[in-house]
């Protein structure tokens, strides 16, 4: 919104655009402030653009005593914080909330759509984001009266609020997509699930022709780029799919051992992870680089005559072998857990004809290929918007096209 001023638009600074107010945190020590009607926003749970819930709720007592309450149409977005590092999280209330102090909240003056008020204000971010200041803990802060200054232009209200609408038809145009990409997903689990509900169970020991362990040479924490070699990190592992660029660079040629070249079609698993994270599995996708497996990850290497390495990965993140990893994995911290080949060798997994672990892993990666193409149409779109909003807030023209 900055550049050439536009005729009919009035031009003010955030600090004169509406009420400003703060928030706070009620005593957690006081349950009769805390699991109320009324969702807290707080720099952790404001994550969306319509804020309509909260994962901590106060009462009216909680929200007379330590913190603030505001109407529905309020806009609140947060000014301390990690997320603040990389993100401006803002939103508008769609019912009275209450907030807390990592949060300033801006009730509208007369004649700005509140709505407006916050797209206004996201169409800012970059600037804004380049006011954030480190404090002495490490968290980002916004500088109140800096932001205050921060100067908006607002049209005329049929203005304001055909850009909301132009906004919002974007937003239900990608809601519909998301949707989609849920019931396939739901669809998708269906067939997992029905597939692994057979009665009888086989040891993963008798499908498998070996497990390989890796090694973790001296490496740099950086990622191998073009030609190099690279470390798995464990979290290159993740559940059902491989994040390849999780790795560390290997520089001395020393330290290199083909041997331990990961590939495409590989399943791995997690050996030394937290407790919420060991025992993760995923089979290979073509790596950007040449890749080493590491010592925390383990190769497994079915007897593809009656086992195929996609449903394995599968049926190991399910919940029945996720229960069962948990208790096999041993260590004292739940910040460190490993899982032996021994205690891998003895899931137990469901007695799966190969044809039919065939037909699910068919049906799955249809679904995830389907999901893949809906989630490149979400991100073209999420472009399209930003770039026609943005337009708007400078004083475009929408084509119908566009949406």
């Amino acid at each position: 919104m900055g550049g050439e001023r536009r005729s009919g638009w009035r031009y003010v600074p955030l600090g004169e655009a509406g009420t400003w107010l703060s928030g706070g945190t009620p005593s957690t020590s006081n349950p009769a402030y805390w699991d109320g009607d009324i969702p807290w926003i707080s720099g952790a749970s404001l994550k969306s653009f319509r804020l309509t819930d909260s994962d901590r709720r106060v009462t009216q007592l909680g929200a007379r005593s330590g913190s603030r309450l505001v109407d529905k149409g309020t806009t609140l977005f947060i000014v301390r914080g990690m997320s603040l590092k990389s993100e401006f999280r803002i939103g508008v209330a769609e019912r009275q909330v209450a907030f807390g102090q990592d949060c300033k909240a801006l009730i509208p003056a007369d004649g700005i759509d509140p709505h407006f008020l916050a797209h206004a204000i996201q169409a800012r971010t970059n600037e804004i984001l380049a006011m954030v200041e480190d404090t002495s803990h490490g968290t980002g802060r916004l500088d109140t009266e800096r932001l205050k200054a921060l100067s908006i232009g607002v049209p005329s209200l049929e203005q304001q609020r055909r850009i909301v609408a132009a906004h919002a038809a974007f937003e239900r145009r990608i809601a519909g997509l998301e949707r989609v990409q849920e019931k396939l997903r739901v669809a998708a689990r269906a067939v997992v699930d029905q597939a692994l509900e057979v009665a009888k169970r086989v040891s993963l020991e008798s499908w498998l022709d070996r497990i390989e362990a890796g090694r973790s040479p001296l490496a740099e924490d950086t990622p191998a780029g073009e030609g190099e070699w690279g470390v798995l990190k464990v979290s290159a592992v993740q559940a059902g799919w491989f994040a390849p660029l999780e790795n560390k660079v290997v520089r001395n040629p020393n330290h290199i051992d083909p041997a331990y070249e990961v590939a495409a079609g590989d399943l791995l698993i997690t050996r030394a992870n937290t407790e919420e994270l060991v025992g993760l599995a995923c089979v290979v996708d073509v790596p950007t680089c040449r890749l080493m497996l590491s010592d925390k990850t383990l190769r497994i290497v079915p007897n593809t005559r009656v086992a195929d390495p996609r449903f394995i990965a599968l049926a190991l993140s399910s919940p029945a072998v996720r229960r069962q990893v948990k208790v096999a994995a041993t260590g004292t911290s739940a910040s460190m857990k490993n899982i032996s080949q021994r205690g891998i060798r003895s899931l137990q997994m469901p007695d799966v004809p190969m044809n039919e672990q065939r037909r699910v892993v068919s049906v799955v990666s249809a679904a995830r290929e389907r999901e893949a193409g809906l989630q490149r149409q979400i991100g073209k779109l999420c472009m399209i918007q930003r770039a026609v909003i943005e337009d708007l807030l400078s004083g475009g023209e929408m084509h119908r096209s566009a949406v």
